[in-house]
């Protein structure tokens, strides 16, 4: 509950003025039941007309201010929860943000999401249950406890033995129930994660006709969940029954016993009905506060896969070089090491050592799984190396605060992601402060412009999630195009014209060339014809840079690159010559 505190703070007066608007309310319901028994004891024993209706005004009275103060407690916890939660869901987005690919390789996206929305849903309906239920339900039984005691002592020794007997049957319950909460949210995770693929991969699902087996899939995750949370809802609703008929077994033996009294003229029978209304209400506040806990059980679950992810520190953060900023481009490579993780039994990268310099093109080619796309995420710190280190402009990339490193540096990945807007706020996340001439330039060089400036609304046109309104190859060309926009000194494409003819990738490496010629180029890619025109090309194999040259050295004294090349021309290359 500590990890809270700092989003409770900011809420303070709700969270404040909620318990003690129910202070309120509970004494003005406590008062009900003593008026009650002195209109059964003088007014109607006496037959005294207006001290009933005296009682009776006073009744309505207190029933007025139990019921004002009761919504104002109402409106003021659900402000204090609502904010709270907006917040939590703020400071969890904002952390995620802050998180390293390493980071986020610990946690999947549906395990994500579900902490975002199902868990933080499920700590800020607790928190609106503490600041009414845990509050009212307490204060409540000590206060009814109290003036039941005033009434009858020894008739209040009923409760001796039906409070133990609550707190047993509930703590069992919570016992059995907790494990269940946890692993309720878990199975949430892989519906999440299931739904996920399903939705966005519904077109190669489609494509490949394979409907029912995502059906399946979708069926045993859904099942997995269905039988865990009816596993623990039947935990919880056992609790209710149990409650009412120990409950309900005190209530006669109240009777019982008092009836005894009054038979005897030990005790008044308005007495007994308002003892008997104490007593209840005392074992209302037991039951409301075993549901609280139950609640709570289930809450802490949540909190803890929430606090999981607050908790983790970000591994990679900002060097104590605040004046650093990428000027030349140029990129240094020293005997530079890297695995996935501590648990990875081998580097996926070794012994890595090479210089680019301003203004050249390195691409980088080998099999796949050699670690060509993990070489191009350590320069602008998406990775961490794990030996050696990197130097852009003589500064190791560890030194530069991350806004400055990645400012100098653009990034086209793999997997080409386009945000629902418009074209020109696509783009506009390379520069907000790019003018119209800059984007239109960048289209341009990344022929982005071919098919933009057919759309009717030109840069305005509607951009679906993920761009799912635009072939491949065009998302890509969009995505390099934003990457052009803020004309970085270093630009890294990572396979992002795999979806584009060769007509088109030539033209684009040619405006790259004479449009940014200072500009220092990383390339990766599959195919020769895509890096043959590089200053210098990388070879990886198994993690090592295992030859290094132009097309033309490769070709004539290297062993795998000449391998990839005959390859790729029997297979249909035709514009590897």
């Amino acid at each position: 509950m500590k990890q809270l505190l700092p989003f409770i703070k900011k809420y303070k007066w709700p969270f404040l003025l909620a318990p003690i608007l129910l202070v309120v309310d509970v004494i003005a319901e406590m008062f009900s039941p003593l008026l009650m028994s002195s209109i059964v004891d003088v007014g109607i024993a006496n037959s005294d007309v207006n001290h009933i209706l005296r009682m009776g005004l006073l009744m309505v009275l207190l029933c007025i201010v139990s019921v004002s103060t009761n919504v104002l407690s109402v409106v003021f916890a659900a402000k204090a929860s609502q904010g709270m939660g907006a917040e939590l869901r703020k400071a969890l987005f904002c952390k995620i943000q802050s998180f390293s690919f390493g980071d986020i390789d610990g946690f999947s996206t549906s395990s994500l999401i579900t902490r975002l929305t199902n868990d933080v849903a499920t700590v800020q309906q607790t928190a609106m249950m503490v600041t009414r239920m845990m509050v009212r339900a307490p204060i409540t039984m000590v206060t009814a406890l109290i003036f039941a005691l005033t009434i009858d002592a020894q008739l209040s020794l009923i409760l001796l033995i039906a409070i133990p007997l609550l707190f047993l049957v509930v703590g069992l319950l919570i016992k059995k129930a907790f494990p269940l909460f946890g692993r309720m949210q878990q199975r949430l995770d892989n519906l999440n994660r299931v739904v996920q693929e399903n939705l966005t991969g519904i077109r190669v699902v489609k494509s490949f006709n394979r409907a029912k087996e995502e059906e399946k899939k979708f069926e045993k995750a859904n099942g997995e969940l269905t039988d865990t949370a009816i596993k623990a809802m039947e935990i919880i609703t056992l609790a209710m029954p149990v409650v009412m008929l120990i409950l309900n077994l005190a209530v006669v033996a109240v009777y019982w016993f008092g009836g005894h009294k009054v038979a005897f003229g030990t005790l008044l029978p308005g007495e007994l009905i308002s003892f008997n209304s104490y007593i209840t209400q005392v074992l209302m506040s037991m039951m409301m506060l075993s549901m609280s806990i139950m609640m709570f059980a289930r809450s802490r679950a949540s909190l803890s896969r929430v606090s999981e992810v607050l908790n983790k520190e970000a591994s990679i953060t900002d060097g104590p070089n605040e004046d650093a900023i990428v000027t030349f481009g140029k990129v240094e490579f020293r005997d530079v090491s890297f695995r996935y993780g501590e648990d990875a039994e081998t580097d996926t990268l070794k012994n890595i050592t090479f210089t680019a310099f301003p203004g050249e093109t390195v691409a980088i080619v080998g099999a796949t799984g050699s670690g060509k796309s993990t070489l191009c995420q350590l320069i602008p710190r998406l990775y961490d190396v794990t030996g050696g280190s990197i130097l852009i402009d003589d500064v190791d990339v560890r030194s530069y605060t991350l806004k400055n490193l990645r400012e100098g540096i653009s990034m086209v990945l793999q997997t080409n992601t386009l945000f629902s807007g418009t074209v020109e706020s696509n783009l506009r996340w390379g520069s907000d402060a790019a003018g119209e001439d800059a984007l239109k330039q960048a289209l341009k060089d990344a022929r982005a412009d071919e098919f933009v400036e057919k759309l009717p609304e030109g840069t305005l046109a509607q951009v679906e999630r993920g761009g799912l309104n635009f072939s491949g190859g065009q998302r890509q060309r969009l995505c390099i195009a934003r990457s052009l926009v803020r004309d970085p000194r270093i630009l890294i494409l990572d396979d992002s014209t795999s979806a584009v003819d060769t007509t088109t990738e030539a033209a684009i490496r040619k405006a790259l060339n004479e449009n940014h010629p200072n500009t220092t180029v990383f390339l990766v890619a599959q195919r020769i014809s895509s890096v043959r025109g590089a200053d210098r090309i990388l070879v990886l194999d198994d993690g090592t840079i295992a030859e290094s040259g132009t097309h033309e050295s490769l070709m004539a004294g290297g062993r795998i690159y000449p391998e990839i090349y005959r390859s790729q021309l029997k297979g249909g290359e035709q514009d590897a010559e």
